[in-house]
């Protein structure tokens, strides 16, 4: 989603020690269409939002190398912030030179949403006293095509990079300027943070911005454990701040933490709280406008094994960079959608003033790609590199090998050709076509919507499906792209004895007939209380739905493909949706690589191919080779162990490891693991969680990658244990599992690092997507961009205890039972929260519902204590949460069981901003626990029982901008 933001100034307050306040910094405005305009820009007023209702123009390819705005300033002399308004339509990031008194550089003008929106470019500089020209021109070297608004100058203490300096803000309550520690910027930092002075060190700065804001504080904290400061904007305690170890008191890092704030003069201030730990050090704070790392911006890719965001260089584009490549195996990788495969072009927006020049490897999904040179020199500059994409979803990494030669920052890795993803939820191969919305035939009826637990429309997507209960009866769609490959969601009648039943139905093209396919019951439709049975005497039927796929022959947009009951082999036939899709021909294998069909493994035969796979794997392992599974189906009989080792089948929909009854799947005993581009497909008919295996579980160490795996009928999708750090899993589709669909879990120690990208997750037994910290911490892990459908059981997402975990940019709908879209929980006894957890641009749809054994309703977005309060800040942003269930939001410490004791809970330091709740089953916002938060800038509308209820006690501070409750 693209946002635009103006940081409008930037000010801090001067140090002072005497009773009166100091004098903030002053800032001047110049007017662009008022300076002195030569070389073709002219003062123009076409587009609104200028400040003065016009700016400069002229900017164009026909000016280049003459078009200049020059401002003439006045300085008292003195560290100087220059912010420079201007619009950039373009779509790209342009560049101008900045001239200072003659002293010139290239400044980047990243793109803003359109000609009518204005962003802002800063500059530290150091001025003397007197009168200075600092000049924007249209150099040689630049791309130009930009409009210029105004040149805010703001005299005043600040870092080089522009930040903040903690010495020149307002200090209180034993805060002290100090300077016994080295590496620190400015003339000092601030001290006085010890245990004498909790509840009363303060150190406050005084900031102009407006909307989402980042605020980047420099601390360092050489105390051996991980402290806390209070954050304040405007006097008002947001949310406690984590401030992780630094190596030593010499050592600076950075810990970051957005705020919205409106128009005008804000003050920001860190305070030693009573419920702080306090002992650190502050250096600067910088302040930057928050927006959502854009297509190729490296510092929101994922990283790990030594790779860090940073912003401590100026000139990056977006909000910050990646350093850390002095490390062995640093990585960054990111998520690239090309519309079709061929051969592209990569660059790479780097600075390397190391010295010396740094090579990096390249990976594209996950295979070597070669490596891209970046030369040392000055300033930010680019390289390029060629590199093979597939149509769809693309991974493009790049790694260290080496850590001679110093560090490298990378700001950017960019594709040429690369389309966008999705806003919200995974950038999908198939196109959804709901069978509700097709043409329907022959008598062929809707289900009428229906969320009660245990009905056939409670589990189908929309709560809408269409029923063929008559021979010659059919549902039609119209593709809307070309497709040679379908997934047909349906339900069809169990047989008496829970073993299943098969029919036909006929999918004809334009009218003619393609073929059969075959459904079955086996997979579907199970019995009686949890975990479950396949005994349909115990009664209670549900998980009615299940999958089938088929390759169809090529397809053109506009067909019309139609599925008819052409036989009475079952009653009905129930088709929810359709996934249409242009599946790729088989791949061929990896350069270099060894086929598991070399060790004896047979595909489309029935034989067992266990033993042949794990001896490949072991000569992969002895060779550094890739290991390559081909297309066919390949039975496996046991989990087969993995661990340094890399696996590449020929894509999904051609190479099938099928497991046997219970049994199949990867386990992972060590780092290094890339499993990537095949099907991984179970035979567990129920839930049985003693003896049924996941598909990919276990101890994946550092440095793994999993990529385009189609996962169904396995007890678990995704289990990532204790001792992973630093697991990218992206492009998964994860179906039809009898528990969770992805656990990233910490039991016998800390699991790290753990992204999941980019995902589809449909009909899943119990959490769809769940973090568990189940005696240790999941830490620094999260939940992007995935899509979850229809979770049979728990939540579409559950993060459950842990340390500084996130979920954004998630789609979620269609919850069925004891489950939340969304839910932030102390449930099943995790260890405590800490750091901040974050639940960001997130669409809930249809979600929320009943604990049916309790009777209790679960909110869209659920913030429960039940084991242990929820003390850490918990920080929800940008939501949209429509037609739910019960309550929109639910914030509660209520206990399941009716008999269980009373023991009161409390949920503090939560922060909602930004929420849009539109028609709300009951409460759009139930605050049934004691505690405290924030909530600005959201809105309710349709709530049944009305806009907010309260009877917890909870203290809700109200921000602006909040309405229908």
């Amino acid at each position: 989603m693209k946002r635009a933001f103006s940081i409008l100034a930037v000010t801090a307050v001067v140090a002072s020690f005497a009773t009166a306040p100091p004098a903030a910094p002053a800032t001047i405005r110049l007017e662009a269409e008022s300076a002195a305009l030569s070389g073709g820009a002219v003062a123009q007023s076409d587009h609104s939002g200028a400040s003065g209702g016009r700016f400069a123009g002229g900017y164009t390819d026909g000016n280049r190398g003459a078009a200049k705005t020059d401002f003439t300033v006045t300085s008292t002399g003195g560290a100087t912030t220059l912010v420079l308004g201007y619009a950039n339509g373009t779509g790209s990031t342009r560049t101008l030179t900045l001239s200072i008194d003659g002293v010139t550089r290239q400044l980047s003008l990243p793109a803003t949403a359109n000609w009518d929106t204005w962003g802002q470019a800063t500059t530290a500089a150091t001025l003397s006293s007197g009168t200075h020209h600092i000049a924007y021109s249209f150099g040689s070297a630049d791309n130009g095509n930009v409009n210029l608004d105004y040149l805010d100058v703001t005299t005043g203490s600040t870092s080089e990079s522009g930040a903040l300096e903690a010495e020149s803000a307002v200090l209180t309550g034993g805060a002290v300027v100090a300077s016994d520690h080295s590496g620190y910027t400015g003339s000092g930092f601030v001290g006085g943070y010890t245990d004498t002075n909790r509840g009363t060190a303060k150190t406050t700065f005084s900031v102009t911005a407006t909307g989402a804001t980042n605020l980047a504080l420099r601390y360092a904290n050489g105390s051996g454990v991980a402290q806390t400061l209070s954050l304040l904007v405007d006097g008002v305690k947001l949310r406690q701040v984590p401030f992780p170890l630094t190596s030593t008191w010499d050592t600076w890092a950075t810990a970051t933490e957005t705020v919205t704030l409106s128009a005008g003069a804000h003050t920001v201030a860190y305070l030693y709280d009573t419920t702080d730990s306090g002992n650190v050090n502050l250096d600067s704070l910088s302040v930057t406008a928050n927006t959502p790392a854009g297509p190729g911006e490296a510092e929101g890719a994922f990283l790990s094994s030594g790779a860090t965001t940073a912003t401590a260089t100026p000139g990056y584009n977006g909000n910050g960079y990646v350093s850390g490549f002095d490390h062995v195996g640093a990585r960054v990788i990111r998520t690239v959608v090309m519309a079709s495969a061929g051969t592209a072009t990569a660059t790479v927006r780097f600075a390397n003033s190391s010295g010396a020049n740094r090579v990096l490897a390249v990976k594209t999904n996950g295979q070597d790609a070669g490596s891209v040179t970046l030369t040392s020199g000055t300033g930010w500059r680019t390289a390029a590199v060629s590199v093979p994409v597939r149509a769809g979803l693309n991974t493009i990494g790049l790694a260290s090998t080496a850590a001679t030669g110093g560090d490298v920052l990378v700001d950017s890795v960019t594709v040429g050709g690369e389309t966008a993803a999705a806003t919200r939820g995974a950038t999908t191969p198939y196109t959804e076509y709901e069978a509700e919305a097709g043409s329907l035939s022959g008598g062929a009826t809707t289900l009428a919507a229906d969320r009660t637990y245990r009905t056939v429309p409670s589990e189908a997507s929309g709560r809408r499906a269409v029923r063929l209960s008559g021979t010659g009866q059919s549902v039609a769609v119209t593709l809307t792209k070309p497709a040679n490959a379908l997934v047909v969601r349906f339900s069809i009648p169990d047989s008496a004895d829970g073993t299943g039943t098969t029919a036909p139905l006929a999918l004809y093209a334009n009218g003619t007939k393609v073929k059969d396919l075959t459904l079955t019951s086996q997979y579907s439709w199970v019995y009686g209380d949890y975990p479950f049975s396949n005994t349909p005497s115990q009664g209670l039927a549900h998980r009615f739905f299940d999958e089938v796929r088929t390759t169809i022959g090529d397809f053109p947009a506009g067909t019309v493909l139609k599925l008819q009951k052409d036989s009475g082999a079952v009653a009905t036939i129930d088709v929810d949706l359709v996934d249409a899709e242009q599946a790729p021909a088989a791949a061929p294998a990896p350069a270099g690589s060894l086929s598991i069909t070399s060790y004896g493994a047979v595909p489309n035969n029935g034989s067992d191919a266990t033993n042949a796979i794990t001896s490949a794997i072991a000569a992969a392992q002895a060779q550094n080779k890739p290991l390559y599974v081909p297309a066919g189906t390949f039975r496996i009989s046991a989990p087969i162990t993995v661990s340094n080792v890399k696996i590449f089948g020929a894509g999904p929909w051609s190479s099938v490891l099928q497991g046997t009854g219970l049994k199949g799947g990867f386990i992972a005993t060590g780092p290094n693991v890339t499993i990537a581009d095949l099907a991984i497909f179970g035979d567990n008919r129920t839930r049985d969680d003693a003896n049924g295996n996941a598909a990919l579980e276990g101890n994946f160490g550092t440095g793994s990658l999993l990529q385009n795996l189609w996962i169904e009928h396995t007890k678990v999708g995704l289990w990532a244990d204790s001792g992973t750090d630093g697991l990218y899993a992206v492009g998964l589709r994860i179906r039809d599992t009898y528990a969770d669909g992805v656990n990233v879990h910490a039991g016998g120690g800390v699991t790290n690092n753990v992204r999941v990208d980019q995902s589809v997750l449909r009909n899943t037994g119990d959490d769809a997507l769940a973090m568990f910290s189940e005696g240790n911490a999941v830490t620094n892990s999260a939940f992007t961009a995935d899509t979850v459908q229809l979770p049979m059981l728990a939540n579409g997402i559950g993060i459950y205890g842990g340390t500084s975990n996130r979920a954004e940019d998630n789609l979620v709908s269609d919850t069925v039972a004891a489950s939340s879209g969304v839910a932030v929980s102390t449930r099943f006894n995790p260890v405590a929260f800490s750091g901040t957890t974050a639940v960001r641009r997130t669409t809930l749809i249809r979600t929320g519902g009943d604990e049916p054994n309790w009777k209790k309703p679960f909110g869209a977005l659920q913030i429960f204590a039940l084991s242990k309060d929820i003390g850490a800040p918990v920080v929800v942003e940008d939501l949209t949460i429509s037609d739910t269930t019960r309550q929109a939001v639910q914030v509660t410490d209520e206990r399941l069981d009716p008999g269980a004791a009373i023991v009161g809970r409390r949920i503090t330091q939560l922060s909602l901003d930004k929420v849009t709740i539109t028609g709300a089953g009951t409460y759009g916002i139930d605050l049934s626990s004691a505690g405290s938060g924030s909530v600005s800038n959201t809105a309710v509308t349709g709530a049944a029982s009305g806009g907010l209820t309260n009877p917890g006690g909870f203290a809700l501070t109200r921000g602006p901008g909040n309405s229908g409750f």
